[in-house]
Formats: C-alpha cells, structure tokens, sequence
C-alpha cells in the first residue's frame, strides 16, 4: 500500500485544516488508519486513528475536541480535521495503514505497517 499525505500548510493559530490520505489500494478499507506527528527535536506521537469502518475513533488528549478523524472508503482517503490550531500543533503529519482493520490499541507506532511521507503542518501565533 502507497500512502500520500496532503493539506498541509501555514496557519495562523486558530485556524483550520483537512489533512487527507490518499492510499492506493483498494483493500484500504481492511485496514485501520492512524495519524503521528513529530515535532522539531521531539518524538512521534500519537494524533487520532480510526477502524476500518469509522466506527471507532481514537484521539490524543492533546488534540481531543479540536480534531475529527473520518475516512472515505470510496475514495481510499483518511482525513485528519483540525481546528482551533495552537502553535503547539506545528509539526510533520504522517498517515500510516494499521496492521489490523480494528484493534485495542491504536497508539502504538509499531503497530503500523505502512506509512506516508509527512506534510508540514506549521500554526503561527
């Protein structure tokens, strides 16, 4: 599966953004979607992530009510929508396909087989 990460950009803190996640494969759907960032000189963490179907939605407490994880699987496309952007949001966004279609534990990192090149998130204050 081939991840593109798209929508980011320069905003100013209290600003909005789509963040979307193209894959190329149809059986997209069998798998549960997650979105990391990682901030200059920091780690990856965790954002949000969704199953297969969009029945289940997990958030980081960081981004909790301020971002909206849903998913097209017509279009094979995962979207990250963030709103009321702090400064503390700017970093590289990365999509990445989990390797099951639901699962406990949607925060582990190792857990993701494949992963997109990362778009530029930046908030200004």
């Amino acid at each position: 599966v081939q991840l593109q990460a798209s929508g980011g950009g320069l905003v100013q803190a209290g600003g909005s953004l789509r963040l979307s996640c193209a894959a190329s494969r149809r059986t997209f759907s069998n798998n549960a979607m997650g979105w990391f960032r990682q901030a200059p000189g920091k780690e990856r963490e965790f954002v949000a992530a969704i199953n297969w179907n969009g029945g289940s939605t997990d958030y980081a407490d960081s981004v909790q009510g301020r971002v909206t994880i849903s998913r097209d699987n017509t279009q094979n496309t995962v979207y990250l929508q963030m709103n009321s952007l702090k400064p503390e949001d700017t970093a590289v966004y990365y999509c990445a396909a989990h390797l099951y279609s639901s699962y406990s534990d949607y925060r582990n990192s190792n857990k993701y087989r494949y992963w997109a090149q990362g778009t530029q998130v930046t908030v200004s204050s």
